[in-house]
Order: structure tokens, then C-alpha cells, then sequence
């Protein structure tokens, strides 16, 4: 299972929403078929549809 949080732990350099888009679309193609939304990222250009944003970028 691929949890938000851990996303956003391993890769604390990310600074953006659309790179972190870019990480789960990633993390995807690599195999992960479990995805947690475990948190709300806090970076300055989250959408407000944040959570369809990202389950999409990992289907």
C-alpha cells in the first residue's frame, strides 16, 4: 500500500502540487496498486479538488 504521507516523507524536497502529481503517476507505473490519502499535502498551489487530482494521477 502507498500511502500520501510517505510520498511526501521520501521526497521532501518536492515544493510543488504538480511535482507531487508527477511522483504518484510515477510510483504507479512502478507497480503500486494501493494508494492511502493519508494527509493533505500543504504546498502553496494545492487545488481544492486535491484528492481527485491525485487519485487520478495514480490511475
Amino acid at each position: 500500500m502507498l500511502f500520501l504521507s510517505e510520498v511526501m516523507l521520501e521526497n521532501f524536497e518536492t515544493e510543488s502540487f504538480s511535482e507531487l502529481e508527477n511522483l504518484i503517476t510515477e510510483k504507479a507505473k512502478a507497480g503500486e496498486i494501493h494508494f492511502q490519502m493519508d494527509v493533505k499535502p500543504e504546498y502553496p498551489d494545492t487545488p481544492e479538488d486535491w484528492q481527485d487530482r491525485l487519485e487520478a494521477a495514480f490511475n
